[in-house]
């Protein structure tokens, strides 16, 4: 009983270190004895008695002390063991201001992040198997009504596999990118460019090798990509490889929810410091709704948002746009969802600068 109300009052929690503790100890237990010395001496009792009697209370506060210091350890102790068999919702409860106080908010954060990172493994294999059980049945049903006669190898029918393959390879090529940066082992190259000729190769070879919204098969003819450089002879400075990727995505995820004759433009503008780089993405699309505008450059995630030719019609693997944000916070740099007057705007801001932020997480 007197342990819980002891525990319940915590009357040694503002103290901040544990030798302020233990010095408070000492001192307790030397006033207990010298005022039992004063009493004996008083009421003239034996000074043996006084002595079993401050003995017993030296013990019994110190007891109360121990338990005090070393519950945060108990409960680290069970958190870790629970832990050790896949539990890691286990907190320590503690409102203590010394060094094990300290300690119980270090691995309370250490589990916070160990939840995290098993709670997104748990999401990532399911998302995965998810994203490849689609292709892969699709591909096989088309591939069994061969075999079987009910389907004549057409133009068409082939066509439909190939773009299921095409679908499982840019699955697995978005795969291996994100495990390359989680890894943190891509390299940034930063680099003095002209933005005119790089934009328009990459837009030349959106359009050539049918990245665009569905592979080689599917791609989107019916949109138009459009290129606004301004002012002429624009530099900057950047990985052209990474920038690559993140004009790409945002290109590729423009043409998936553009309206059939619609226009992606691209844009490039002067940042705000020398080599600083300003790039919009702009389609004519039904924009992505302001709740779900951070949520986009989550992996897997995809707005709910109908497009004209469906929610990502090519069943998109989600992942552009997380790779895109990878690949602008290693520049240092920010990419976010504009307010537009129609479609979406995606602005994506680099600070030309060669202090860049090494191997961020997704």
């Amino acid at each position: 009983m007197a342990a819980r109300i002891w525990l319940d009052i915590r009357p040694l929690d503002p103290v901040r270190s544990i030798k302020g503790k233990l010095a408070l100890l000492v001192i307790v237990s030397v006033v207990v004895a010298t005022g039992l010395v004063v009493i004996a001496i008083r009421s003239e009792t034996q000074i043996r008695v006084i002595m079993a009697f401050s003995m017993i209370a030296s013990l019994l506060f110190m007891q109360l002390l121990a338990h005090t210091l070393t519950a945060p350890l108990r409960e680290m102790t069970a958190a870790a063991r629970a832990m050790a068999g896949g539990d890691y919702s286990r907190r320590v409860t503690t409102g203590s201001r010394d060094e094990i106080g300290e300690l119980a908010t270090t691995f309370n954060k250490m589990a916070a992040d160990l939840e995290a990172a098993d709670r997104h493994r748990r999401e990532l294999v399911a998302n995965v198997s998810h994203e490849l059980r689609t292709p892969i049945a699709a591909l096989r049903a088309v591939l069994e009504n061969m075999v079987d006669g009910v389907v004549p190898p057409e133009q068409a029918t082939l066509g439909a596999a190939l773009e299921q393959t095409e679908r499982l390879g840019r699955l697995v090529s978005h795969l291996l990118d994100l495990s390359k940066l989680d890894d943190g082992v891509v390299p940034l190259d930063a680099r003095e460019f002209e933005v005119a000729p790089f934009l328009a190769g990459v837009l030349r070879g959106l359009t050539v090798d049918g990245a665009t919204a569905g592979g080689a098969w599917s791609r989107r003819d019916d949109v138009r990509l459009r290129l606004d450089v301004q002012p002429q002879g624009l530099t900057a400075l950047a990985d052209p490889e990474r920038l690559h990727q993140v004009v790409a995505n945002l290109v590729d995820n423009a043409c998936k929810h553009s309206p059939a004759g619609g226009t992606v433009t691209v844009r490039a503008r002067t940042g705000e410091a020398p080599l600083a780089l300003l790039l919009e993405v702009e389609d004519q699309g039904p924009g992505i709704p302001a709740q779900d505008r951070t949520r986009v450059f989550d992996r897997f995630s995809r707005a709910g948002t109908p497009t004209a030719q469906g929610p990502g019609s090519d069943g998109g693997t989600g992942l552009g746009l997380a790779i895109a944000r990878w690949a602008v916070d290693l520049h240092g740099g920010r990419i976010e969802v504009a307010d537009a007057s129609g479609g979406c705007l995606i602005q994506v801001a680099l600070p030309g600068s060669a202090a860049v932020v090494p191997h961020p997480r997704l």
